[in-house]
């Protein structure tokens, strides 16, 4: 081995990142480094194995995309998460004779960002925080003041409309008119009301804030919309909370950036806990994608819901192949 050769394979194999080669077919060639800190397994268990039958499914199917898609020239910069472990993940196309031959991946635990992605975290729950509690001030208002002097309002149009029946006929029955337009606006603001208030899910339970929350949906979304969940499933209050958050989050993400014609919500009780599912059909993307995915509002909020609940949030989605994002305890998704 001459001393460039050497160089550079101690270079490789003692350098701090992970790197790794990928051949044509979109199995792992070469790793230098230990590759368990980003994929969970060894490199005597990945090298010369599919990402798709060494892995889980759902990163199975995304590393099989990824290396697809660096296969046909493309340089994707990635962030996956593993615990509290932020890795910062480059993927390029390697070359031989004017032809696309492997794939290189490098792999690095970056402090300075996952420090500033905190501080972006620490930002977003603040003026979560603060959204909770305006709302519920809002949802107070609405019940206690206008919602209660809605009601006697009524009933005052109802003692009128009870003395004029005999004098006047017709007066009668244009503040029966009124009462029925006073009605509407009341169940109006009761619905609001429950919408803007954040323990609603506590009071309500799960399935029936996900019914109210479909009955939403289907006034602005033509496709079709399934819920599978038992209403008689008993899902700790806090927990529930959370569920409802991260579904409402995920199927307002569906319904605005996923063009999808079907959306299906499913609440699954194991040995373990509770298991939330929303999938959609729609055009899908890869939530690693530093450069493809603007990592906006809702996923921060579904992050931030999540953590606050202790719950395992999976985020998995490929171009073109629809989203799935799965919320559960830790002790559920390992069975």
């Amino acid at each position: 081995m001459t001393d460039e050769q050497w160089l550079t394979q101690a270079f490789l194999e003692q350098c701090p990142a992970v790197t790794w080669a990928v051949d044509r077919t979109g199995a792992f060639h070469k790793f230098f480094g230990d590759p368990s800190s980003v994929f969970g397994k060894s490199a005597a268990e990945l090298t010369g194995q599919a990402p798709e039958a060494a892995l889980d499914s759902v990163p199975g199917d995304q590393w099989k995309s990824r290396f697809a898609r660096a296969l046909a020239g493309e340089v994707l910069m990635l962030r996956e998460r593993r615990g509290d472990t932020t890795w910062y993940v480059k993927l390029f196309p390697i070359g031989r004779d004017g032809r696309i031959s492997h794939v290189g991946g490098v792999a690095q635990e970056s402090a300075p960002w996952s420090t500033a992605d905190q501080e972006l975290r620490h930002t977003v729950l603040s003026a979560l925080k603060s959204q909770e509690f305006e709302r519920k001030m809002a949802s107070q208002f609405l019940h206690d003041s206008v919602g209660q002097n809605m009601t006697a309002l009524g009933l005052q149009l109802d003692l009128i409309r009870m003395d004029l029946e005999t004098l006047s006929p017709e007066t009668a029955a244009r503040i029966a008119e009124v009462q029925k337009t006073l009605e509407t606006m009341m169940q109006e603001v009761r619905e609001y009301s429950y919408e803007l208030n954040p323990s609603a899910v506590e009071r309500a339970g799960l399935r029936t804030a996900l019914d109210r929350l479909a009955v939403r949906l289907r006034q602005r979304f033509a496709g079709a919309l399934r819920i599978k969940a038992d209403p008689s499933l008993k899902v700790d209050p806090k927990i529930a909370s959370a569920l409802f958050h991260i579904a409402q989050e995920a199927i307002e993400n569906a319904v605005q950036h996923a063009a999808c014609s079907a959306i299906e919500i499913a609440v699954k009780s194991t040995r373990k806990g509770t298991v939330l599912e929303v999938r959609d059909n729609g055009r899908g993307f890869d939530p690693g994608d530093i450069l493809g995915v603007r990592r906006g509002l809702g996923l921060l909020s579904m992050e931030h819901y999540a953590a606050q609940a202790g719950l395992q949030l999976t985020i998995a989605g490929n171009p073109g192949t629809g989203t799935l994002v799965r919320a559960a305890s830790p002790e559920s998704e390992r069975t």
